[in-house]
């Protein structure tokens, strides 16, 4: 398999000011990325490297905890007493692997409660995190949430100049966007075998929902990304210093698919890992509509982003909830 078939793109120059002569080629390079591959890798994106360890401990910590401890955080089809449908943990007898979904940590209860909106769930993490790491991965949220943003804007500077029109798709507190601690025990056996190549798979072959994914792969690697012209399977090998990034279904439709959500899949392996994905999905009340990208009046129509999503998470076993 080719180490190199997917990018590193350095993007610091992004950081800066995304109107520099630097950051024109760095959103070429995403650009190049996105339509041929779906997938690439970023470094200096600002995110330290002690932010991501203090994240990936808190990881450990939580699934390293008793089942009593993470069933407190359970959504209501696996604990009942919670009121939570979205977020929250579930078990790995779903589908192999448990893990965390976590919203906004700016939603307060009240808030979730003004709202009435299904994916807008307050979730306490207290009930089973201590208030240091609640306060770090507030503080992770709220830097990968950044970096999503400029990387959206990025994407629109390739259609128009204006883009303080990413605050029409994404509004903070009425976003999406989930924090995923996704942890793969020592699996006796793969969840799926690939009908393709017959690989036996740690993570069904699948595309994400919103409009990017960032994640933090684990050293143990297990990740691949699948050529869409020939359909062989390439690693996304383990950077330490970088964050992985693939495009999702709602970029494919807002650019008329010239940005494909791409076929990825996880080895499966019998070592433990974990991964930790943040779903950049825009705002629940957000109008899809292709103008959006495309014309210099958006129109005011289109399926809003809550039913998009609704739609997309039906082919996800732990999202039967």
């Amino acid at each position: 398999m080719k180490k190199n078939y997917v990018p590193t793109i350095d993007v610091s120059a992004l950081l800066k000011n995304l109107n520099s002569k630097k950051s024109k080629e760095t959103i070429k390079k995403i650009e190049k990325a996105c339509v041929e591959i779906g997938f690439f890798q970023i470094i200096n994106h600002g995110i330290n490297k002690k932010q991501i360890q203090n994240i990936c401990n808190i990881g450990k910590n939580f699934f390293k905890s008793s089942y009593q401890n993470k069933i407190k955080l359970a959504s209501k089809k696996w604990n009942n007493k919670n009121t939570n449908l979205y977020r929250g943990y579930f078990p790995n007898h779903v589908n192999g692997k448990e893990g965390l979904d976590i919203g906004d940590t700016k939603i307060t209860k009240k808030y979730a409660k003004k709202i009435k909106n299904q994916y807008i769930e307050y979730l306490n993490l207290n009930k089973s995190i201590n208030k240091k790491s609640i306060k770090y991965l507030s503080k992770y949220f709220d830097n990968i949430f950044i970096l999503c943003e400029i990387l959206f804007k990025s994407i629109i500077k390739l259609y128009k100049d204006d883009l303080n029109i990413s605050k029409k798709a994404f509004s903070r507190l009425k976003t999406l966007s989930t924090l995923r601690f996704n942890y793969y025990p020592k699996q006796s056996k793969p969840v799926e075998i690939s009908k393709q190549d017959r690989v036996a798979l740690g993570c069904e072959t699948h595309v994400d929902s919103g409009i990017f994914t960032v994640l933090y792969q684990d050293k143990m690697g297990g990740l691949q990304v699948q050529n869409r012209k020939n359909k062989k399977w390439y690693n996304v090998p383990f950077n330490k210093k970088a964050l992985v990034v693939n495009t999702g279904r709602a970029l494919e439709f807002l650019s008329k698919g010239k940005f494909k959500a791409t076929n990825h899949r996880v080895v499966w392996n019998k070592t433990k890992r974990m991964s930790i994905p943040f779903f950049f999905e825009p705002s629940y009340d957000f109008k899809m509509n292709t103008s959006f990208l495309h014309r210099s009046k958006i129109s005011k129509s289109g399926m809003i982003y809550e039913k998009f999503l609704n739609k997309s998470l039906k082919k996800f076993v732990e999202y039967k909830r």
